[in-house]
């Protein structure tokens, strides 16, 4: 298991950008995929990214695309989300997690942080 601590997170207005951080601890953070996943007030908890335990593959959720970047330093034991060009509608709490195999299914992540609020006004 490995325990995550998530930051970052804050009011921005539309248009605006973010970067969360997802702070690590233990010795086994580079063999994990990490994702990322937001939950809006009244919906269920839904994938925006993924990034291979080596880094050298991402994946996005169709509405983050081109505006998101998952990214990873395994030597800080720290995984990142830069949201760019940010909109009202990725309101949401944020949450990290890690994982043996890339799935966007969140049953399978077995480890969770606590989450961090994403508030983007209009």
């Amino acid at each position: 298991q490995v325990q995550l601590v998530e930051s970052g997170g804050g009011l921005v207005q539309a248009g605006g950008s973010l970067r969360l951080s997802c702070a690590a601890s233990g010795r086994t953070f580079s063999s994990y995929f990490m994702g990322w996943f937001r939950q809006a007030p009244g919906k269920e908890r839904e994938f925006v990214a993924l990034i291979h335990w080596n880094g050298l593959a991402t994946y996005y959720e169709d509405s983050v695309k081109g505006r998101f970047t998952i990214s990873r330093d395994n030597a800080k034991n720290t995984l990142y989300l830069q949201m760019d060009s940010l909109k009202p509608e990725d309101t949401a709490v944020y949450y990290c997690a890690a994982g043996r195999k890339p799935t966007r299914d969140k049953g399978d992540f077995g480890s969770w942080g606590q989450g961090t609020q994403v508030t983007v006004s209009s």
